[in-house]
């Protein structure tokens, strides 16, 4: 079978594309035939080694696990023996851990892994996209943030992977949405459901005095200290880097003034509740709630392209991988 296999840390002309030994998979593994994946912010960061505290889970000197990929979509070939749950001919969507394996055309993963029956009315492209950015934004808006109906909600980034599926789901749970963007992305965020859009370069949401129930930063870029003037008397501010500071901020804003600021620890949250989280985006899907934004899609062999794009940092929701 086809992979991109990146043996050494460096540009997007490090990866490249090799004959691998199909896998075989085990009595409670399915063998999946891999249709549709994604290049997520990460993938570029694992191939350079750079910050170089990745390297911690990538692999000192070079990358662990060659092949990237953490979002899947694609159809069950073959189950072992002892697979109970999904049968030969299943379309399922899924997440692997620590971004690795998707980027190939064929993957074994245990039957009772992050994988579930694929939603109908989605190509496999769109399907892995939503494992990529909703599987984050919603146990961060829902259980972290405990988003209700009526709350004032603004996504910081609301046009990233993980931003144009909080923009949704904050809808979805009643919630007045606020999105922050560049220029170019403000129709497309209105188009998802914004009740309001930001441009960042042209306006500070923290100095228009506005104060929101929820602040979640989806792209890293604020800090606790400098949102949380715009927070009501017990909001909460969200962010997906857990930076020292804001471990810190934890402890110490949960005793001051009723704000918080908040990290959600996705790694941590066990496969039977991601299993679940799945199943309900999926439904989401299916009723019209919830959908993918994809920028571009790019083929397997032009994944060195795809890394270049991504790493630039303007993509709009997601970079979809076409392994078809």
């Amino acid at each position: 079978m086809k992979a991109v296999i990146c043996t050494k840390y460096g540009s997007p002309e490090v990866l490249q594309i090799r004959e691998i030994e199909k896998p075989v998979p085990k009595d409670n593994e399915v063998l999946i035939k891999i249709r549709g994946a994604v290049v997520g912010a990460t993938d570029p960061v694992f191939r350079q080694g750079k910050p170089v505290i990745s390297r911690l889970f990538t692999g000192l000197t070079r990358p662990g696990n060659p092949v990237f990929g953490d979002a899947l979509a694609g159809d069950i070939e073959a189950a072992g023996k002892s697979v109970t749950q999904f049968k030969q001919g299943d379309r399922v969507f899924g997440s692997i851990h620590m971004n690795t394996g998707a980027h190939a055309e064929y993957i074994c993963l245990p039957e009772n892994g992050v994988l579930a029956q694929k939603p109908e009315n989605m190509t496999y492209t769109e399907a892995a996209a939503v494992c990529d950015g909703a599987l984050i934004a919603l146990p961060f808006l829902r259980d972290k943030g405990e988003i209700q109906s009526g709350m004032k909600a603004l996504i910081y980034g609301a046009s990233g992977s993980v931003g144009t599926f909080a923009v949704q789901i904050a809808k979805y749970f009643g919630a007045e949405v606020t999105g922050v963007c560049s220029t170019s992305n403000l129709e497309m965020v209105k188009s998802i459901g914004a009740g309001r859009v930001i441009d960042y370069t042209k306006e500070d949401f923290t100095k228009n005095g506005e104060t929101y129930d929820i602040i979640f930063d989806t792209v890293a870029k604020s800090s606790f200290s400098s949102c949380k003037s715009s927070l009501v008397p017990n909001g909460i501010y969200l962010t997906t880097m857990p930076t020292p500071s804001v471990l810190l901020r934890m402890l110490f804003s949960s005793r001051k003034n009723g704000k918080r600021a908040v990290f959600a620890a996705i790694g941590t949250i066990s496969i039977s509740e991601k299993v679940k989280n799945l199943i309900f985006l999926k439904e989401l899907i299916e009723n019209g709630k919830l959908r993918p934004v994809i920028d571009r899609t790019y083929s397997l062999t032009q994944i060195a392209e795809a890394h270049s794009y991504v790493e630039k940092g303007h993509k709009k929701g997601n970079v979809a991988l076409d392994i078809d």
